[in-house]
């Protein structure tokens, strides 16, 4: 295909300063199963190519369902003439240097392909998650899901870039629902579709997959005899799995630099974060080290390159609690005058690359799970995100999550139901006063990262051990 796409982007006849072009071929199939009867089994596919073209300064887009020279080229000739007429009301004059010359590749590392398992092969494991999560007659549904999707991705340039990326990304789901009158509890495998990694179906079923299933299904009937969360201050622990949402909300989202230049305010809003912050301001305790990294194998976004061909590098978004760069392309970086990283990604061929996040991580820390609680007279420990709400300058925010512990006395005591808590972003930072080590980190993904209009679905993944926030107000159901 680099072959293909280098003849077609020779043949192009346009005064151009400089033409892209980003070939995406991709396969999905979803296999969805509730109360052990299969509800979806299906197989889609796409495949296209955005067309990027510079003139006096401005890129315009186009894009096309065929692989044709024909219309590709007719693509590039409409994406010249919308940089020529967007030209007139300039912002910024991009150049050259924002998309410079790559060549490399990149595969998803797996041990078994996507075609080891047949479709008969994968609703036997979720008709058996179905069955295994049904352990009592309090369990009124359950369901389990397998999502395997295949991309690949093709990118040329007319300064001599040349790249191809090929991933294998394996998203998979289950959970139950437990009733007892008017009280209705959910619990699931950490979260929707939080099992979201790269590889093959080495990664399911694992060998714990069953004695996790029944777990679940377990703690779904606990829920509906727990207690409620108590409306108080006190020390918080929250669980990767929570931690996933609370990096990906109140650190992803308003480190984004388009939306604090701007651009996204009209649909996916602003940031608290202001350009002069970076360098200088203290987002969070000294325990607080955030890191964008693609280069994690197996997590959810790792790449080589993002899709203008930037290469992908480890960078520290925050260091000692210190805001050090933004998730910003090298568009936006040239604009705001401010360090970012690789992170121009788009979510399919006809979708333009915009400043996303990919793999953001908290760094571990040095306390064990026992030194978390062991000097805790009272806490509450929270997994799995049941909900969410957070203001458009991702300030304040108040999250659900699925289930908790109460911690007495250094002590892991009683369950809680609907357990929830709340705050702002930097005030909560600041009171990170632990952060788990190695042996209580865990990776995380979400397909379902929506941002930009038209909107775009991207998947990010996130890692994190546990950590401790102190003085954080948390609450139950009824409050």
């Amino acid at each position: 295909m680099i072959s293909e796409l280098s003849q077609v982007l020779e043949s192009l006849d346009l005064p151009a300063d400089w033409v892209g072009l980003r070939a995406v071929k991709e396969a999905v199939d979803i296999r969805r199963v509730r109360d052990g009867l299969p509800q979806r089994n299906g197989k889609s596919t796409s495949a296209g190519v955005m067309v990027e073209v510079l003139v006096n300064g401005q890129i315009g887009y186009s894009a096309t369902n065929s692989f044709q020279a024909a219309s590709i080229k007719a693509a590039a000739a409409l994406a010249y003439q919308q940089a020529l007429a967007a030209s007139q009301w300039a912002i910024y004059p991009l150049t050259t240097a924002q998309r410079p010359k790559v060549v490399g590749e990149y595969c998803s590392p797996f041990l078994k392909p996507f075609d080891a398992l047949t479709p008969g092969d994968i609703n036997q494991v979720l008709v058996r998650l179905c069955d295994t999560l049904n352990v009592s007659d309090r369990i009124v549904q359950t369901n389990a899901m397998a999502i395997a999707n295949e991309t690949d991705s093709w990118f040329v340039s007319s300064n001599g870039s040349e790249v191809y990326q090929r991933f294998l990304l394996l998203e998979t789901h289950f959970g139950a629902t437990a009733q007892d009158g008017a009280i209705v509890q959910q619990r699931s495998n950490n979260g929707y579709l939080a099992h979201s990694y790269q590889g093959g179906w080495e990664l399911f079923p694992d060998a714990n997959l069953w004695n996790r299933a029944r777990q679940v299904g377990e703690q779904a009937i606990e829920l509906l005899t727990a207690e409620e969360c108590p409306t108080t201050a006190t020390t918080l622990l929250l669980a990767p799995d929570q931690m996933m949402l609370q990096i990906h909300e109140s650190v992803g989202h308003p480190l984004e630099l388009d939306r604090i230049l701007g651009d996204e305010r009209n649909y996916a809003g602003g940031s608290f974060v202001k350009p002069s912050d970076f360098g200088q301001l203290s987002y969070g305790s000294k325990l607080m080290n955030i890191t964008f990294d693609p280069t994690v194998e197996g997590e959810f976004a790792s790449y080589r390159f993002d899709d203008i061909g930037t290469p992908a590098t480890r960078e520290y978004l925050i260091q000692e609690g210190v805001l050090q760069r933004g998730l910003g392309s090298l568009e936006s970086q040239a604009r705001m005058g401010v360090d970012g990283v690789a992170c121009a990604r788009a979510s399919s061929w006809n979708r333009p690359p915009i400043d996303r996040m990919a793999n953001l991580n908290l760094e571990p820390g040095t306390d064990s799970w026992q030194d978390m609680i062991g000097d805790v007279e009272h806490g509450v420990y929270m997994e799995a995100n049941r909900s969410w709400s957070i203001d458009d300058r991702r300030y304040k925010f108040q999250f659900g999550c699925e289930y908790a512990k109460l911690i007495e006395n250094g002590q892991v005591t009683k369950t809680l139901r609907n357990p929830n808590y709340r705050g702002t972003t930097p005030e909560f930072w600041h009171r990170l006063v632990k952060v788990g080590d190695r042996s209580t980190w865990e990776i995380y993904g979400t397909p379902y990262c929506g941002k930009g209009e038209p909107n775009q679905a991207i998947r990010v993944g996130h890692g994190s051990p546990v950590c401790a926030f102190e003085n954080v107000e948390v609450f139950g159901g009824g409050a």
